[in-house]
């Protein structure tokens, strides 16, 4: 696996956007993130730009102001790179037997490279199997071949710096979590965030509530208000839309988000947001592939400072509050991995021995909620 090199962002304060993070990157950069190899298959063939086929499939709507939106953000960053290539895009795939139509269908459509921003499992990997000079990169994949990787982004650390904050921003040190379902990029997100608020307040919880989907305002809105019936007075959501902070700020309470800068939805109550920036990414494994050095694709996961980062904080955010979560910050940039035991799970068993940390392929499987966490059953 590999873990790319960090862009250190400008500043504490300032906070990382994509753009900003993409008009950085030198060639010499853009070249450290690709992945190893997964197989000892040779690379396939170069492509001349002018004959290359891009395709990027997607799970939800690129308009959805969240996880799709930033891919959508990608695919136009590699667009500016490579202008003589032609780009495929299909938005709101299903994930079943419609998603390995769409994926046949680019390869029929003459695709070299494609990109599957969700994991489609079997409906994708049936495809690559049968088209072997064609690289497939799946995101929260879990598969490689000669011509297929994985790639994803090392939110937790970034979950545990929110989470640091929140200890500070919560009177009561009951946190809430807005969640999809119970899969690992949850269970991730919610014990990180929960880890982080215990390194300043050892009393914190959270609460987690899913709603079985990654955009349903209507649910997710829902459930942010049972939260704070609940007595929570600071949520962290990973969905894909804005309705949870709306939520908290009509309510006076807190709340930070995922994907990208929603302050707009609920300036008062936003803390900041875990942000995703996949243009270096994409451009990089292009280049790769038109140049025929591109092979399997392997695992690549994305770190703090290279991929995901947290926002700007919010304007209610006090500065010592920010100063705080900025050292965690800077530790995590200069190497330091914060999932350190001694962790236990919800129901009292030790996971992680004190002194050992978990590393980031078992914080990607992660399928456990850890103590204080509840809501979550261990799988």
């Amino acid at each position: 696996m590999t873990i790319v090199t960090p862009l250190v962002g400008p500043g504490p304060n300032a906070g990382p956007t994509r753009r900003g993070l993409l008009a950085a990157a030198s060639a010499t950069t853009a070249l450290a993130l690709l992945p190893r190899r997964a197989s000892a298959a040779a690379p396939l063939g170069p492509v001349a730009e002018a004959e290359a086929v891009i395709a990027f499939g997607h799970i939800g709507p690129i308009s959805d102001g969240g996880w799709t939106a930033t891919h959508h953000h990608g695919m136009l960053a590699a667009k500016r790179a490579f202008p003589k290539a032609k780009f495929l895009e299909v938005e709101s795939i299903p994930v079943s037997a419609d998603a390995t139509r769409t994926f046949r269908q680019f390869v029929e459509n003459g695709a070299n490279l494609v990109f599957v921003t969700s994991e489609y499992g079997d409906l994708l990997s049936s495809v690559a199997d049968d088209a072997a000079d064609v690289g497939f990169l799946e995101c929260n994949g879990h598969r490689t071949s000669d011509n297929q990787g994985w790639y994803y982004i090392q939110h937790w650390r970034v979950s545990y710096i929110i989470g640091v904050a929140a200890a500070r921003m919560s009177k009561s040190g009951k946190l809430g979590f807005v969640g999809s379902f119970p899969v690992p990029a949850v269970y991730s997100c919610a014990n990180a965030f929960l880890l982080g608020a215990r390194s300043i307040r050892p009393d914190a919880t959270a609460q987690v509530i899913l709603i079985n989907s990654w955009f349903d305002p209507q649910a997710a809105s829902q459930a942010a208000n049972a939260l704070i019936q609940n007595g929570i007075d600071m949520i962290y959501t990973n969905l894909d839309d804005a309705s949870c902070l709306q939520v908290a700020a009509k309510a006076g309470i807190k709340c930070a988000t995922w994907n990208t800068d929603m302050r707009a939805s609920g300036p008062e109550a936003y803390v900041t947001s875990l942000l995703l920036d996949w243009d270096r990414f994409y451009v990089a494994q292009i280049a790769a592939r038109l140049s025929g050095s591109w092979s399997g694709g392997g695992r690549t996961i994305l770190p703090v400072g290279g991929g995901v980062d947290r926002d700007a904080w919010g304007a209610s955010v006090p500065a010592e509050t920010a100063a705080l979560a900025d050292a965690v910050r800077r530790r995590i940039l200069g190497g330091w991995n914060p999932i350190q035991g001694e962790i236990k799970d919800a129901d009292g068993k030790v996971r992680v021995a004190k002194g050992a940390a978990m590393d980031e392929m078992a914080c990607y499987g992660w399928n456990w909620p850890v103590e204080g966490v509840s809501g979550l059953r261990s799988a």
